[in-house]
């Protein structure tokens, strides 16, 4: 695909899908989600791990609302259901570690984009906004869902009622990212820690995915059968046997990824 909103780069089995209109703070518009959409699927079939970022001095400052009469006429649950959702789901359902890097503010949809990464890393520098109370919406883009999972239900209210700034550093301490990193330091953290996972276990790092995720429906039961499942594929695998090998032999393991 010619992509004209987002770059896609694949290299050492990491996959870069850089957000593109550094002149809007990378807004995401009807032609951006569905690029997005189409290279994270391509990114799962051709990497190990996909880092999400922004170009410029912004991660995503949310829907394109720059056309005012788009604006005004705008079918936002059509648009939700059609548009964003696919999307979100690609990246939620994605067969390998997700991570956004948040290098700038991150406001609206575009906060819940990165949300929707496995991992967020955010330079100190970042703020998360839930600003749609400030147009008379409610949060989206998944934001109802996430918030109140990694950050709690009262700073999640709280975020989304008062639509004030979160600064990485509070995102962090309150569990609603990974981390914050020195913006000095940001791009060759996160590079790193996207070579960490992909040179890592890929089938178990599918199984933790899943398993984290269902144990917010499962009962105790429930999920103790879930592991045992995940668990028996995973030493199924060559890098479990792997993973032993280099564990009795003192040395790192070379993971395979299968």
């Amino acid at each position: 695909m010619d992509y004209q909103t987002i770059r896609l780069t694949v290299a050492d089995d990491i996959a870069v899908l850089t957000l593109n209109r550094p002149d809007v703070m990378n807004a995401l518009n009807t032609q951006m989600r569905a690029e997005i959409l189409h290279a994270v699927k391509a990114a799962g079939e051709a990497a190990r791990v996909l880092v999400m970022t922004g170009e410029g001095r912004a991660f995503c400052s949310g829907q394109d609302l720059g056309d005012r009469a788009t604006a005004a006429t705008i079918d936002l649950e059509r648009v939700l259901r059609d548009e964003y959702e696919p999307m979100l789901r690609a990246i939620f359902d994605c067969p390998i570690p997700t991570i956004s890097a948040v290098n700038g503010p991150a406001a609206g949809a575009g906060a819940n984009l990165a949300l929707a990464a496995d991992v967020v890393i955010a330079t100190e520098s970042a703020v998360f906004l839930q600003a749609f109370a400030r147009i008379g919406l409610i949060p989206d883009a998944g934001g109802t869902y996430w918030l109140p999972r990694q950050m709690g239900f009262a700073k999640a209210m709280g975020a989304a009622l008062f639509a004030e700034p979160v600064s990485a550093r509070e995102a962090s301490d309150w569990g609603m990212i990974w981390e914050a990193v020195a913006d000095a330091e940001f791009e060759d953290h996160w590079r790193a820690r996207a070579a960490h996972l992909a040179k890592g276990p890929t089938v178990a790092y599918r199984g933790i995915k899943d398993a984290l995720r269902a144990s917010f429906a499962n009962t105790l039961d429930a999920q103790l059968k879930l592991e045992a499942e995940l668990q028996g594929a995973s030493g199924k695998t060559r890098d479990f046997q792997e993973g032993v090998i280099a564990f009795t032999e003192k040395r790192p393991a070379r993971f395979e990824g299968r």
